[in-house]
């Protein structure tokens, strides 16, 4: 989840002080990938050009579903999903900053003793702990050949297959590296463990309430 990297031993990124909890989960893409556009093309922006593209924003519409084959519980859900690049600290915020900060801001929630501790959490010290949770190989695979294009030859030396990175901040993985927010409106949990008691639940995000921040809204359903 955003805000909420799990401990890996093997990470050696700076981390965040414990300040939000949130319910987004979070996948890694390279922005090279056509799911990317895709995001900002169907968001509220419409942005379609490639220098449009290339930093945080996006904001459309998503659907994930996994399956829980040791617990037979199905999840899926569906919302929006926003795009966090190198950008999302830089010296000028531009709208697609602004708008990721809002969106996936207005979801995030203090943790109690976190209070005091806002001001030292960082949108960029984040991004990098989701790069540093990655294993070096999957860093280097932001190094490879531009996904789904043409081979032709052999690709520049900057770009080659089954790469290891451990620097955190290489230049090349980092510049295609980005982080992928959920922000889901509503959930259901299919319970399929046991055939005569399959439940379908349903959560249906309701915004303004529990001090702002909205709250979830459970419903039981035949499966």
């Amino acid at each position: 989840m955003w805000s909420q990297l799990p401990e890996n031993k093997h990470n050696d990124a700076p981390k965040n002080p414990r300040v939000y909890d949130s319910d987004l989960p979070t996948f890694t893409t390279d922005v090279r990938m056509q799911k990317v556009g895709e995001l900002f093309e169907t968001s509220a922006g419409k942005a379609s050009k490639d220098e449009q593209v290339q930093g945080s924003g996006g904001g459309g519409p998503c659907e994930a579903v996994f399956w829980i084959k040791e617990k037979g519980m199905q999840w899926r859900m569906k919302g929006t999903a926003f795009i966090v690049a190198p950008d999302i600290e830089g010296q000028v915020e531009s709208s697609g900053v602004r708008t990721v900060k809002s969106e996936i801001g207005g979801r995030m929630r203090v943790v109690e003793g976190g209070e005091d501790k806002e001001g030292d959490w960082s949108w960029g010290t984040e991004l990098t702990g989701h790069f540093g949770n990655c294993s070096p190989g999957m860093r280097g695979s932001w190094r490879n050949p531009p996904p789904g294009t043409t081979v032709k030859g052999e690709p520049d030396k900057d770009h080659q297959l089954a790469q290891k990175v451990t620097d955190l901040h290489d230049p090349i993985a980092r510049s295609n590296f980005r982080v992928v927010v959920i922000k889901p409106d509503d959930v259901e949990a299919t319970d399929l463990s046991d055939p005569e008691t399959a439940r379908r639940h349903r959560y249906t995000f309701v915004a303004g309430t529990q001090d702002g921040k909205g709250e979830w809204i459970e419903e039981e359903l035949w499966p």
